[in-house]
């Protein structure tokens, strides 16, 4: 079975009702919509398989290097020899680096090959890496509203659609505090503030914290790859999640063997899709870290996190879901997280393939 085509596929969905989410977790206010960079595979014998990249402002950079570097190398390759083929990808790009743009395209695009590999099987792609769990229980992870006002109406409408855990992606003590008022303190609540800190700055801001009893605080260092600083803050007792920005399994044992993290996040979108994912799995086992995917999407990279996790997570394991009020979603109304949890697609492959009628209505240049 050869690789015969490979389509990068933008995409951008705005807000509801042309309204504007208060600020992106990564700085940019008012984001007026969520750009996402599909990946379609299709095989000499018309399968077809998708992925997913990282995207937002990394679209463009990602559709180059898939246009440009990626696509060319795997074009009539056997699609069937996954790893092998991604390995081959990696040593001949390395030289251009080992994360960013580059990584979320190979990360698509590998995607999409598990996605051939269930379809070939015809079984779920939990299957075909080994088993699988029928439902997983997920948290709505919201994004930053900065006004405390707006924080105490997002928490309460995810609440009430059923979510138990609850991500805040706020940087200010009074927003904060406004989440855990909303809350209450029966609703688990988590705190991701994208590596915005020094050593020193996230010390002091953990003995303020330390009365929102998070489940655990999220990246909180600059740069993100101080894991003996994220080791010394654990020390302090408060529990802390990393893994979003690592990229190679050797920089996952590293993480773990620092014992930086209460739980390890491997974004699949990000640092090279299921073959790298799959890996995690096991090795954070060793260190007795549960794995919680980073998968702040709603396309086949959010598929592929539960798909993994279906197959080799543990009941400690969480699905992120991405709390976004958008004019649509790629699966349309094929996908859903209900009263905090989520059944995990039966469907060949990653479950269930992006809706035409979205990409059509959404796709851009």
């Amino acid at each position: 079975m050869i690789i015969a085509a490979i389509e990068a596929i933008p995409l951008r969905i705005p807000f509801k009702g042309g309204t504007k989410s208060a600020s992106s977790a990564w700085g940019e206010s008012n984001l007026p919509a969520a750009d996402s960079l599909l990946v379609k595979v299709t095989t000499d014998q018309g399968l077809v398989g998708w992925g997913e990249a990282f995207g937002f402002r990394a679209v463009a950079s990602a559709k180059l290097a898939i246009d440009q570097l990626i696509g060319p190398l795997c074009l009539g390759k056997d699609a069937t020899r996954i790893e092998p083929l991604m390995l081959d990808v990696q040593r001949k790009l390395h030289v251009f680096g080992r994360g960013g743009a580059l990584a979320f395209a190979i990360s698509a695009v590998d995607i999409a090959l598990w996605d051939i590999a269930g379809k070939a099987a015809n079984a779920p792609l939990s299957q075909v890496l080994g088993g699988g769990m029928d439902e997983l229980d997920c948290y709505a992870s919201l994004v930053r509203y900065s006004e405390p006002a707006l924080v105490r109406s997002a928490v309460r409408q995810a609440i009430d659609a059923g979510f138990q855990t609850l991500k805040l992606h706020e940087i200010e003590l009074p927003a904060i505090r406004a989440a855990r008022e909303a809350a209450g303190p029966d609703i688990e609540l988590t705190l991701d503030v994208n590596c915005l800190w020094t050593l020193y700055e996230a010390q002091k801001m953990a003995d303020e914290l330390e009365a929102i009893d998070l489940k655990w605080l999220e990246e909180p260092l600059w740069p993100p790859e101080n894991f003996e600083g994220l080791a010394m803050l654990r020390a302090r007792g408060i529990p802390i999640a990393a893994g979003e920005n690592v990229y190679t399994l050797m920089d996952f044992e590293r993480l773990l063997k620092a014992q930086a993290v209460d739980f390890v996040q491997p974004s699949p979108a990000k640092m090279g899709g299921i073959s790298e994912l799959r890996r995690i799995f096991p090795l954070a086992a060793t260190h007795n870290v549960p794995v919680m995917p980073h998968s702040f999407y709603d396309g086949p990279g959010l598929l592929a996190a539960i798909q993994a996790t279906a197959a080799l997570g543990t009941a400690d394991s969480m699905i992120e879901w991405r709390w976004f009020d958008l004019d649509a979603t790629i699966y349309g109304g094929a996908l859903q997280s209900k009263g905090g949890r989520i059944s995990v697609p039966r469907g060949p492959g990653l479950g269930v393939d992006p809706d035409p009628d979205i990409i059509r209505a959404y796709r851009w240049k």
